[in-house]
């Protein structure tokens, strides 16, 4: 597996990292001895950046990415975060996500789900709009200092709000949606992440599945599946969006690959510095993923895909709307 280094100060990583989310929640049924050989099988190609949340099954997750590393530890950096309650789990009374006091509850909660010492890269995963960054990074910094962090990241925050960030403690990493089908990141958000030396991990970067070309209609989702909820994946809007496939699925025939391998290596074309976190939860898929890293696309196909997938050409927002409100605070 090639190796990135994370932001101007931060540790080299696989050039692709395992995003664990799906393993517990959103997508599908759970099937937790195939996520833990998948992470285990993560681990034998070389992938070292393991990603998770609390707010992931509040806390579901965690656990079971403990369970998989154990007596593995030594072999991955864990990413986890904090300050994304709606997705289950609650803040104490007086409190609000990302509150300092709370950064430090939420931060000993994961250590223990996670059983381990010390978090490699802990993350804010939704900006609080009721406390100023500079509040919350200050307690993340402690943090850092008490040696139960090593490196901070930020997810969804806005250009501003990462710039007063990372004058507090250099923020290593920006975790934010980023695939052919959502590049708002291009605008203000990646071009600040450069400016600062801070990399950038797109979750997401199959487009919550839809860049495998394998979700043609909303029937291809069982009825638990979240991405029913999401505007992207209504029946009128998907319908619109299947047509911008072709070119991913005409280059993957040349290439003789899958669909998901092009749009992976797309995104690796933006530059060194960004390291996507696809998740997945089966072996099958994981292997395909991994070896995207190994696809060179030409010149002129990272430009093809580029003009089939301006800004704002995917129908439907990425999130449904209540959602949409945390974003790029």
């Amino acid at each position: 597996m090639q190796k990135r280094k994370l932001g101007k100060n931060g540790p080299e990583v696989s050039a692709l990292g395992l995003g664990c989310m799906g393993m517990s929640i959103s997508y599908g049924e759970r099937n937790d001895p195939e996520s833990i050989a998948t992470i285990h099988r993560a681990i034998d190609l070389g992938v070292n950046l393991i990603v998770t949340s609390d707010a992931y099954g509040a806390g579901v997750n965690e656990e079971l990415v403990g369970k998989a590393l154990a007596g593995r530890r030594d072999k991955v950096l864990i990413g986890t975060k904090f300050g994304n309650v709606g997705q289950g789990g609650a803040v104490p009374e007086g409190l609000s996500p990302g509150h300092p006091q709370y950064a430090l509850i939420a931060c000993d909660a994961s250590l223990k789900r996670l059983g381990v010492d010390t978090i490699d890269i802990y993350g804010l995963h939704r900006v609080d709009p009721k406390v100023p960054i500079e509040d919350t990074v200050g307690a993340m910094k402690r943090l850092v200092e008490q040696g139960k962090c090593r490196y901070l990241l930020l997810s969804e925050a806005g250009a501003q709000t990462i710039r007063r960030a990372h004058a507090v403690h250099p923020i290593t990493a920006i975790e934010t949606e980023y695939s052919l089908w959502s590049r708002d990141v291009e605008a203000q958000i990646l071009p600040a992440c450069r400016e600062l030396g801070i990399a950038f991990t797109p979750y997401s970067p199959l487009g919550r599945g839809f860049l495998t070309a394998t979700i043609k209609h909303v029937d291809a989702l069982i009825p638990k599946d979240r991405r029913r909820e999401h505007p992207r994946f209504d029946p009128a809007n998907i319908e619109q969006n299947v047509k911008l496939l072709a070119p991913i699925e005409q280059i993957a025939q040349t290439h003789g690959c899958k669909p998901a391998q092009v749009a992976l290596a797309w995104l690796l074309a933006q530059g060194d510095d960004i390291v996507p976190i696809p998740g997945t939860k089966r072996r099958t898929y994981l292997e395909e993923n991994v070896a995207a890293a190994d696809l060179k696309l030409a010149a002129a196909e990272v430009e093809r895909l580029a003009q089939a997938f301006p800004l704002g050409v995917t129908a439907g927002t990425r999130y449904p709307e209540k959602q949409l409100q945390a974003l790029g605070i």
